[in-house]
């Protein structure tokens, strides 16, 4: 509410908010081709590893050519062009950004640019899930100290369901679960790039047409995604995973309410308070009548006579009991909506979501047996897809995270579906990524010796 107003206040003043955008891929693209038409906003600079192809960006989503010549950021602040380059760290480091965002996808690069916005004092929106599954709880603690702003990326699924959680609880309700759809079958665990193109009903030609990267899109379908999405929303809300991981459920949305409350009441939830993701297709390929593949959702309590009736009287669909009721939003519109974070952010000081503690991780595990000389490939790949724990459970365990399972050499083999340990793999324990991981196991690790759950009581070492 009233972001626009104040975006165009700015305007007014000629006082704009400064952006600088380091990746200018499909996400990236997407807010370019909104920046240009919001008042207020003042896209100075764009990082890209290739200047060459986020100029074709720019020019493919209606930016003029004459619009992206500037030689130096100092100019195109003054001149109100583009600075296009390949420094992402000059980018950051310059006075002329106020507000960094990192589309990047590349855990380590993210972990990189928030440490440098935290010493640039540079707020940073982060559209890299990768890097705060990785590591967000610790990002954004840095970032708090720094006096900086650390936000995921509305537009993106877990910041808009960090939004209806929010929602929710702002109006008393207990929120019972939140998440999100997608296109789920338990075999997609398996598929590689090789296998990706049948499932999404693409041929192999047509995808190479398109210049569709088959390792990006088969993260989304072997559930890695899914994983990463709600290891974000479990930092960002206290919600928790189930102990098994996410279960992907068929459910359309006039069933939420039903299939997301706890099994004693009858659905399928271990807890109160869970991250789950619904599958658009039955286990048996039949797709599910009215799903939400591209939608979020959060499920809710009455808890009181009165409200049962309220939910009744309005017309909300509920369970059988008439206790738990649901809210959805069919789509989300990636970076078309990621505006809506850079002025949260820039104007208010408040992120649209941000990890407040590690409730959830995302732990590479085999897809197949895996030998020991075998290298990872990572999200996406051959090897390894992303399974959602948690945190507890993957510290007990020594999990390799999923964003470092990337050109890691096993030591040793591993089953099929078995997660893959730090003492499983060859690696640098001085390389930054890992070194700043390890610290946030340390920091939120502590003190954790016994976690109260829904099972009961688990003593951790």
């Amino acid at each position: 509410m009233n972001l626009h107003r104040m975006l165009r206040q700015r305007a007014d003043e000629e006082r704009p908010l400064r952006i600088g955008l380091i990746g200018a891929g499909k996400f990236g693209s997407m807010y370019l081709s909104q920046a240009r038409r919001t008042p207020g906003i003042q896209l100075v600079g764009v990082a890209d590893l290739s200047p060459a192809r986020a100029r074709a960006s720019l020019k493919r989503v209606g930016w003029p050519a004459e619009a992206l010549g500037a030689r130096t950021l100092a100019e195109a602040a003054r001149k109100g062009t583009v600075r296009l380059l390949d420094d992402a760290q000059a980018l950051i480091a310059s006075p002329e950004i106020e507000l960094v965002i990192d589309a990047t996808g590349q855990p380590a690069a993210g972990i990189v640019h928030v440490l440098a916005c935290c010493r640039h004092g540079k707020h940073i929106v982060m559209v890299n899930v990768e890097a705060d599954a990785l590591a967000g709880p610790l990002l954004a603690r840095r970032a708090r100290e720094a006096g900086v702003v650390y936000s995921l990326a509305y537009g993106d699924q877990p910041a808009l369901i960090c939004e209806m959680v929010d929602w929710a609880r702002a109006a008393g309700f207990e929120v019972i679960a939140a998440g999100k759809g997608t296109k789920y079958l338990p075999e997609y665990h398996r598929s590689t790039p090789h296998t990706v193109w049948p499932y999404y009903g693409i041929s192999v030609e047509d995808a190479k047409l398109g210049g569709l990267n088959a390792q990006m899109f088969n993260s989304f379908l072997d559930g890695t995604k899914s994983a990463i999405e709600m290891a974000a929303v479990a930092n960002a809300t206290g919600l928790r995973p189930a102990d098994s991981g996410l279960a992907f459920p068929p459910c359309g949305v006039d069933d939420l309410a039903q299939v997301l409350c706890p099994r004693e009441d009858g659905g399928q939830l271990q807890h109160r308070g869970q991250v789950e993701v619904v599958s658009s297709v039955e286990r048996d390929g039949r797709p599910v009548y009215r799903d939400l593949r591209w939608g979020v959702y959060v499920t809710f309590a009455g808890d009181s006579d009165y409200v049962r009736r309220c939910f009744r009287e309005y017309g909300l669909v509920t369970d059988r009991s008439g206790n738990y009721t649901a809210m959805y939003k069919p789509y989300h519109l990636i970076g078309l909506e990621l505006g809506i974070s850079v002025a949260s952010v820039g104007l208010r000081r408040e992120p649209t979501g941000a990890p407040e503690a590690w409730h959830g991780d995302v732990v590479a595990t085999a897809k197949r047996e895996l030998k020991a000389g075998e290298t990872l490939d990572g999200e996406g790949g051959f090897t390894v897809y992303g399974r959602l724990m948690p945190s507890v459970d993957s510290l007990a365990i020594g999990g390799l995270p999923l964003g470092l399972a990337h050109r890691v050499r096993l030591k040793r083999g591993v089953a099929a579906g078995q997660p893959v340990r730090w003492s499983d793999v060859d690696i640098d324990a001085k390389d930054p990524a890992v070194a700043f991981r390890r610290e946030m196991e340390r920091t939120f690790g502590e003190g954790r010796a016994v976690e109260t759950r829904g099972r009961g009581t688990v003593t951790r070492r």
